[in-house]
This record gives C-alpha cells, sequence and structure tokens, in this order.
C-alpha cells in the first residue's frame, strides 16, 4: 500500500488570491502530494502590530476559495490548539492525525532562508518527510550555508518551480479601500463575499507594504 503525501500550506489568506491557488496546484502537482492542507493561521506572530482581518472571514474566504479542488481541504489542526503556533507543532498534529502520511511543509524561498531562526528548526527537519520550498524563475538559495547551520537540509528540500505572480494580499486590501479594481485577482466566489461583508473598505486596514 503506498503512502499518503500530505502537503502543508499555511498562511493568514488575507485574502486568499488567484496566485495562492496557482501556487498550491504547482505544490500538489511537482511534490506529487496526496492532498494538501490549507492552515489558516489565527493569530500571525510576525503581524501583531497589524490589523488582520477576523478569522471567521479569513477562514470562510478559505473554503470559497478551494472547494472546486477535492485535493485541496481546509484543516483546523492550528484552530484547535492555543497558540504561539509552531510549525513543528502543526507537522507532529498532522502526523498523529495521519499515522501513515509523508507530511511536507511548504514554505517560500525568503522563509527557508530563515528557517534556522525557526521554532525547533532541527525537529522540523526530522519531523518533515520534505520540505517543499516555492522557488520564483532565477531565485537560488544558499543551500551551503544552510547545511552548515542545519546539517541534513540539503536532503530535504525539494524546489517548487514557481511562476513569478505579482499578486499580494496587501495589495488587494489596498485596491479594496482605495477604490481600484481588484475582481481579477480573486476567485469569483471570494470577491462575491468581500463585497457582500465590506471587507476592506475602510482605510486603516491598508497595511504599510514589506
Amino acid at each position: 500500500m503506498s503512502h499518503e503525501r500530505i502537503g502543508l500550506f499555511g498562511g493568514t489568506f488575507d485574502p486568499p488570491h488567484l496566485g495562492h491557488l496557482i501556487l498550491a496546484s504547482e505544490a500538489k502537482s511537482q511534490l506529487e502530494l496526496t492532498r494538501l492542507l490549507w492552515t489558516v493561521t489565527p493569530d500571525p506572530p510576525h503581524k501583531q502590530d497589524q490589523p488582520i482581518t477576523p478569522l471567521e472571514h479569513r477562514l470562510a474566504m478559505v473554503k470559497l476559495a478551494i472547494k472546486d479542488d477535492p485535493s485541496f481541504e481546509l484543516s483546523e489542526v492550528e484552530l484547535e490548539r492555543p497558540g504561539p503556533h509552531y510549525t513543528v507543532d502543526t507537522i507532529k498534529l498532522v502526523a498523529e492525525q495521519n499515522p501513515n502520511a509523508e507530511i511536507v511543509p511548504v514554505i517560500g524561498g525568503d522563509s527557508l532562508q530563515e528557517l534556522p531562526t525557526w521554532h525547533q528548526p532541527k525537529e522540523i527537519l526530522y519531523a518533515a518527510h520534505w520540505v517543499g520550498v516555492m522557488r520564483r524563475p532565477g531565485e537560488d538559495a544558499n543551500l551551503e550555508e544552510l547545511e552548515r547551520e542545519l546539517p541534513g537540509i540539503r536532503s530535504k528540500v525539494h524546489y517548487v518551480d514557481a511562476p513569478l505572480l505579482e499578486i499580494a494580499s496587501r495589495e488587494i486590501r489596498s485596491r479594496v479601500a482605495t477604490g481600484k479594481p481588484f475582481r481579477y485577482y480573486l476567485p469569483v466566489p471570494v470577491y462575491e463575499y468581500i463585497e457582500q461583508h465590506h471587507l476592506y473598505q475602510q482605510s486603516e486596514l491598508v497595511r504599510p507594504k514589506s
């Protein structure tokens, strides 16, 4: 019996957009994932100084964004326990829930470079089957340097060649707040949800560009 391979695709998803769906689809295909779990971060520790849309709206939008793909699932693993929410704990919990599965967190190239500063990075490598890393055109990580800090990372990193997508949630929020068109950055149900619930319309919800 072949093992199931489950990907973990985490984020704030404020809102989830077409770029997220394209990257998720590429990760599923290139990493040969059976399922991809979208894990919505309830209270991101790196965004404590920024306003975040209430969790109920972000969960609803992710459900709408992924509803047409049966291999995409909304995971509540980060909602069922108090924070702070560390990647290593998420991997272990999903592994406990799926004892015969290979667990593959999917992260961006910038996150790979920051991995040594994450909570228990060596444990992440031990707990994960692979670490899927989104690689944009022309992007190349310094695995030699990372190998010195995290021995064994070379064998764990599997790249996902991702298209260069100039779509960002913060840009969409800014467009909504300033009255610019934003319809075609989003799946139709997510666009309709934002309109129905009047999300992102207050200028104070616009966060500075990072």
